[in-house]
């Protein structure tokens, strides 16, 4: 469903993507793992058109989007669902609005459509009657499955998770963990997840990507992973200080 080819982004003359090559099939959860500040998230930007690689291309059901001019990637965006890392919720609206947001400024939904995909959307993610609550008002846990919420409001095909466990406890982590499985069997959502978590990664992937020195070094099953005779993989999978990988 997606295909990455030679991607290449530079910040500030520092490389941060250099040749990404990557395919993801259509339902699968891939798992993308790698350092802090690795280029994992630089790599989610770019599939739902927040930045613009250097050089390289993107395909979507065959659709260059990164040939598409900005209206064209705006409107294709809106096939994704983005959960970012904080959650990102604005302080000042409440869960329902938080939710609603996008649906109200992108879509021409009528306010009865609006209110029941927000309610559909909190049920789904296991919040119910939590509409006028303020973000201040709700656990870490609770703000990711109202961005949660707000990601899968749209119904889109492809969910793009920016480190969904980070910042809270394994037990909330394990719940989200959950929810996104749960996601994928209920939608058949495509799901792509970035983390340097491994019980998540092993827990979720269908395939795992490592993305080391801006490309991606190794694809495989979870039992492929945890083979891999690349002592790159290794070190990271089993959190190792010793070992090939030194930038950190």
């Amino acid at each position: 469903m997606i295909r990455i080819v030679d991607l290449h982004k530079t910040f500030g003359g520092k490389p941060v993507l250099q040749g990404v090559e990557l395919e993801i099939d259509r339902g699968e959860i891939m798992v993308v793992i790698g350092q802090s500040g690795s280029g994992k998230s630089v790599l989610l930007k770019h599939l739902i058109g927040l930045l613009a690689p250097d050089r390289g291309e993107i395909y979507v059901d065959g659709c260059e989007i990164t040939a598409l001019a900005r209206r064209g990637r705006l409107d294709f965006a809106r096939r994704f669902g983005y959960l970012f890392q904080g959650a990102a919720l604005f302080d000042s609206l409440t869960v329902a609005e938080n939710v609603a947001f996008g649906l109200e400024r992108y879509t021409t939904f009528g306010r009865d459509e609006i209110r029941q995909r927000v309610t559909e959307s909190l049920e789904m993610v296991g919040l119910r009657g939590v509409e006028e609550i303020m973000p201040s008002e709700l656990s870490g846990g609770m703000k990711k499955r109202v961005g949660l919420a707000r990601a899968i409001a749209y119904k889109p095909e492809i969910i793009l998770y920016d480190e969904p466990s980070t910042g809270i406890d394994p037990i909330r982590a394990d719940s989200i963990n959950d929810l996104i499985l749960q996601l994928k069997r209920e939608l058949g959502v495509t799901s792509v997840v970035i983390t340097h978590d491994m019980v998540s990664t092993f827990k979720l992937a269908d395939r795992v990507a490592m993305l080391y020195q801006g490309r991606i070094i190794e694809v495989g099953s979870p039992a492929e992973i945890r083979a891999s005779a690349n002592p790159v993989v290794q070190q990271f999978i089993h959190g190792q200080a010793t070992g090939p990988i030194t930038d950190y």
